[in-house]
């Protein structure tokens, strides 16, 4: 969800009653209530913003204190959270190595406890050896592997946890141009949260 500027609606909607009122006069009464109108979706907007903001610093400070331990890297983007992980992949592999599933874990029973709403993407990355038609493929199987731990061993919806390949894309390398021993860090996924609204207390959730 992204932030957007509220004040437009309201400026947008009063510049049009005024040019209406260029060729028909504008009762006091209905120009009272747009402006009421206006300034009510106004504040209804920023609350869906502070909510959201809300949302998201709870899910990093959540995410922060599940990962303390985790060689990941957690960053607030707009309207998002980004959870970059170390090396999870030998050279040339797409299997998860279970030295990386606990940090999976961890992950999984934060949204699903949390933020069962979520849409969650993993991106697959690959260090910069070999092609990038082979990198991309590569990415995605990794980017598969990931989805599919979280998914059935998660317990994350499958409809809520997507997938895309970045390959050895040098601008999303975390060192560029390495690979081999070098290059282990490159060789990763990242877990993407967008829309990442709390589960209500109701729900009867906890955190483990």
């Amino acid at each position: 969800m992204k932030i957007q500027n509220v004040t437009a609606p309201l400026a947008i909607g009063l510049v049009a009653l005024m040019a209406s009122g260029c060729a028909h006069y504008v009762k006091r009464d209905d120009y009272n209530a747009t402006v009421a109108d206006l300034r009510a979706n106004d504040a209804s907007q920023r609350a869906d913003i502070n909510a959201t903001r809300s949302d998201l610093n709870n899910l990093k400070s959540q995410l922060d204190a599940k990962f303390g331990k985790y060689d990941a890297a957690i960053a607030q983007l707009q309207g998002r959270v980004r959870v970059d992980l170390g090396a999870h992949f030998d050279y040339d592999k797409a299997a998860l190595n279970d030295e990386d599933k606990p940090a999976l874990d961890d992950f999984a029973s934060v949204m699903r406890d949390h933020h069962p709403d979520a849409l969650i993407t993993v991106e697959g990355f690959t260090d910069a050896a070999g092609t990038p038609s082979y990198n991309k493929k590569l990415g995605m199987k990794r980017a598969d592997a990931v989805r599919d731990y979280l998914v059935t061993t998660g317990g994350l919806a499958p409809d809520k946890v997507r997938t895309v390949s970045y390959g050895k894309d040098r601008n999303r390398q975390i060192e560029p141009g390495a690979y081999g021993d070098k290059g282990a860090p490159n060789r990763r996924v990242a877990l993407v949260i967008d829309e990442a609204s709390s589960a209500s207390p109701s729900a009867g959730t906890s955190g483990s």
